[in-house]
């Protein structure tokens, strides 16, 4: 095997590589080396940096739950407006009747909780489509939202907007970055190359094929400069400013909901549901559990999603929410998830996110109007899933094909061919 095969197979699309789950990767770079020339160096700086991931980790937190609504078969398009009407319910508590913003923010996660086992229980118990019912949420919510708050804005107090507006503090000694971003920059580094070491060793372990040696290297220095880059980037802005608080949340979710989609029993039963509900079922999968939590999982990172948003606002309005559902639902689509449920993972769908967002990004530091900004998002979502469905299609190189290979069901393995009879018996028994 020639080293261009070896890089292809392992890197980009082996069953050892980890760029198989981050889809749209080479869509993400062109659009950021496109923008970074057309605003002459402005997309990469640490401020723009700081603002998209500031500006657009409410959206990123909502592609994660809508990705498992979508693996099991659903759609949820209420996710806007339960996070509206979770900010204006703790921005109202923490108002009106002096509730610590701490117990604010376990009411906005208790109130998102209700809320999902409300269209949960219609979804998984009562066979009312997610549609329909989250449908109905929808205006309910946003009824909801404008009652409470009386069509107004209501502020939160300065501790609340930290979840939304704060950064890592400064500690340490003076080193022209901020400390604790860079600690976890090493962290990160260290956590790519234990990963990448337990999994060599439970493949040797396992008697399996092992990457080359060299192409390990290039994964992990690939790897390692992207997060020297990003860190030194998030690191290294104005005073006062590095990582979001709403960043590291992103992360801490990503990590544990990947763990959860990939290597736990219950993150496997999703995809069983979505890839085929009554094999699932037959095989002792709870169905109705497995729709009812992942409809409550949604409501609760909605509540999640608006109390940061409301806490960078710096208070709620009757306006939040709107059209969340829909950047979610793209960012899910764009990174790889099927249609029909069964096909996806968190990773894809963050960087469908960041698709979306460097998207929008760019097109606003270029002045384009938000009558075109909609017009060419809308075109780039359609495109890249056209032109990607069609290369799978043709039995190209589909960059959603390789995200989903590792869950795919719909490759059965060729049939054997029936082996020649070797004696009468078999021979009568075919003749007849």
């Amino acid at each position: 095997m020639s080293r261009t095969t070896d890089l292809q197979k392992n890197l980009f699309g082996g069953t050892t590589s980890n760029a198989r789950q981050f889809g749209m990767i080479s869509t993400l770079v062109a659009i950021v080396l496109l923008f970074q020339i057309w605003t002459d160096g402005l997309t990469l700086t640490s401020g723009n940096l700081i603002a998209v991931v500031s500006q657009y980790s409410y959206i990123l937190i909502l592609a994660i739950g809508m990705l498992m609504v979508i693996v099991a078969g659903h759609i949820d398009l209420s996710v806007g407006s339960v996070a509206a009407f979770t900010g204006i319910v703790v921005a109202k508590a923490m108002q009106e009747y002096d509730l610590p913003w701490p117990l604010g923010i376990a009411l906005g996660l208790l109130v998102g909780a209700a809320i999902g086992a409300w269209q949960g229980f219609w979804v998984a118990y009562i066979g009312v489509p997610a549609f329909i019912v989250t449908l109905a949420g929808m205006l309910l919510f946003r009824g909801g939202n404008q009652y409470i708050g009386n069509a107004d804005t209501v502020p939160v107090p300065e501790g609340f907007r930290k979840i939304g507006a704060g950064f890592l503090p400064e500690v340490g000694p003076d080193t022209g970055y901020n400390n604790l971003t860079l600690l976890l920059g090493v962290a990160a580094c260290a956590g790519v190359l234990w990963r990448e070491w337990t999994a060599r060793r439970t493949r040797r372990e396992m008697k399996a094929d092992l990457a080359p040696l060299w192409v390990t290297g290039i994964r992990l220095a690939v790897m390692f400069g992207v997060i020297v880059f990003a860190t030194l980037r998030f690191a290294g802005g104005r005073i006062g400013t590095s990582l979001p608080i709403s960043g590291i949340i992103l992360i801490v979710l990503v990590l544990v909901y990947s763990h959860y989609t990939r290597n736990t029993i219950g993150g496997r039963h999703i995809y069983a549901v979505g890839g085929n509900a009554r094999a699932a079922e037959l095989s002792g999968v709870k169905l109705k559990r497995v729709n009812f939590l992942v409809m409550m999982n949604m409501s609760v990172l909605a509540a999640l999603a608006g109390m940061i948003f409301v806490a960078r606002s710096s208070a709620s309005g009757p306006q939040d929410g709107l059209s969340w559902e829909l950047d979610a639902i793209a960012a899910v689509f764009i990174g790889g998830a099927a249609v029909s449920g069964g096909l996806g993972t968190v990773s894809g769908s963050i960087v469908g996110g960041l698709v979306m967002a460097l998207l929008n990004n760019g097109l606003q530091l270029e002045g384009v109007g938000s009558d075109m900004v909609q017009i060419i998002k809308g075109l780039v979502l359609l495109l890249a899933v056209a032109f990607d469905v069609y290369n799978k299609s043709q039995g190209r190189f589909s960059i959603i094909g390789a995200l989903t290979r590792p869950f795919r069901r719909d490759d059965p393995a060729a049939p054997a061919p029936p082996a020649a009879p070797n004696s009468d018996a078999d021979k009568a028994t075919i003749a007849g």
